[in-house]
């Protein structure tokens, strides 16, 4: 937890902060559904995603959820818990895109065919600039070995654009995993028992 010299708590418990959630990605929205979580607010943050030179996976995510919270929680003041996240997949290293296109798709999946990948999701939660709590979950997935054909009538489904990583582990690319080690909603985009556990520290009643 990062806060200002003096700072008071991040929530006060005295009553039911507001919630908005700094995303506009509707798997967030349904995974904190899912979880008895219905923020007050969606409003996504416009940020520049581009990793830095150097910059490790982790490192990204973790910078990404906060550029987002902090973002939002500036336009909205100190009257609501932002929650951002990012997800970051990764091979080694190797950061891999939010796949634009189908061609990006075939090329995510090429890479990720019979190997091991690790998905990193940071939260952040913001009840002012200056005051924000984090997490960062990881979570190793293993793919089965792809045929050509596979990678190829997964790209043309179009299920992998727009997704890190170039693939949706609740769709059909569900079929790929050999195993999974970790949180599965983190690779969906969400780690929600960390989340849950995050909005409930900070004084946000689920029921």
């Amino acid at each position: 937890m990062t806060s200002a010299k003096g700072a008071s708590p991040i929530a006060s418990n005295k009553s039911t902060p507001r919630l908005v959630l700094a995303s506009e990605s509707p798997r967030r929205l349904s995974l904190l559904a899912q979880a008895g979580v219905a923020p007050d607010e969606v409003r996504p943050a416009e940020i520049d995603e581009t990793p830095h030179k150097g910059e490790t996976p982790r490192m990204l995510a973790r910078r990404l959820a906060c550029l987002k919270a902090r973002k939002v929680s500036e336009a909205l003041g100190s009257n609501a818990l932002v929650l951002a996240a990012d997800t970051v997949v990764a091979c080694g290293r190797r950061i891999l895109p939010k796949a634009a296109t189908a061609d990006d798709v075939r090329s995510c999946l090429a890479l990720l065919s019979g190997r091991n990948h690790t998905v990193m999701t940071a939260l952040a939660l913001c009840a002012s600039p200056s005051l924000i709590r984090e997490r960062i979950v990881t979570t190793r997935v293993t793919f089965k070995r792809l045929t050509d054909e596979e990678i190829v009538q997964y790209a043309q489904s179009q299920e992998g654009v727009g997704k890190a990583g170039g693939y949706a582990i609740q769709g059909r690319a569900e079929s790929f995993v050999r195993r999974i080690n970790g949180s599965y909603s983190n690779v969906v985009g969400l780690p929600l028992f960390e989340t849950v556990t995050l909005l409930k520290g900070c004084g946000l009643i689920i029921s």
